[in-house]
């Protein structure tokens, strides 16, 4: 590819970070009047907000879930940081009086999660689903964290998810609670996917999806940004908080 081309790409993949960037970055900010329901706690990714998702909200709501759906400021401080923020909010929100407390993640929030539970977790801790995370990192990052752009648009939290053995995800270790990762298999940035390997959603590969520990495992053919909207994904998002398994 010649630098004029590939300079291009680039370009036009900093747009689409920004398109995708949200707005405000809001807590959660009402406590639920179910506490005895089981509930599902959502967490976006980077440089996202909690609007990005809602679809997936009204779907588990309509299930019999009770949904807590927090935003947390992604792009404003590191990974570390980022988790304590979110266990103490769900303290705040008496999250975990309900009997079981599940998780439905997407790209970043699934390392908060297990950032959160790196040592212990509460007993009513249920299962966790993770929607297309760079659990070993991203060549994406490897490639762009110094670049002043992806910086401004991703934080210190951005640069944090390499996949050097050093990264914050790497450094996390194998999970001990039910875990089931969905994939995505179908890129629309060209450039990034240049940079990953095997099969991609754009912004990380299939294989650095996986984690050391996790109870299932299953790849859809969406693109990264907009994969929790899908119907597919919602079906098998609530198939594995059920049962514990992705049905097809």
């Amino acid at each position: 590819m010649t630098n004029i081309a590939e300079g291009t790409l680039l370009a036009l993949s900093f747009i689409s970070l920004l398109l995708f960037c949200g707005g405000h970055e809001a807590w959660a900010s009402e406590k639920d009047s179910e506490p005895q329901k089981e509930t599902v706690v959502l967490l976006h990714g980077l440089a996202r907000t909690e609007r990005s998702m809602r679809p997936l909200e009204k779907s588990l709501s309509c299930q019999g879930f009770r949904v807590v759906n927090i935003g947390y400021p992604s792009r404003k401080f590191p990974i570390e940081e980022l988790a304590g923020q979110v266990k103490e909010k769900l303290n705040f929100l008496g999250v975990w009086d309900a009997p079981k407390v599940h998780f439905v993640t997407h790209s970043m929030g699934g390392i908060i999660v297990r950032a959160m539970f790196a040592e212990s977790h509460p007993k009513s801790l249920g299962r966790v689903v993770m929607l297309c995370p760079p659990n070993k990192g991203s060549e994406v990052v490897d490639h762009l964290k110094d670049n002043p752009l992806f910086i401004a648009l991703n934080g210190q939290a951005g640069r944090q998810l390499g996949t050097d053995p050093e990264s914050a995800p790497n450094r996390l270790g194998p999970v001990d609670y039910e875990v089931g990762v969905l994939a995505g298999a179908l890129s629309v940035n060209p450039l990034f996917s240049m940079w990953l390997e095997g099969e991609d959603d754009g912004k990380v590969s299939v294989e650095r999806a996986k984690v050391e520990g996790m109870s299932d495992f299953m790849i859809l053919p969406y693109n990264h940004t907009f994969f929790m909207n899908k119907a597919k994904v919602k079906a098998r998002v609530t198939s594995f908080l059920r049962t514990g398994r992705f049905l097809p």
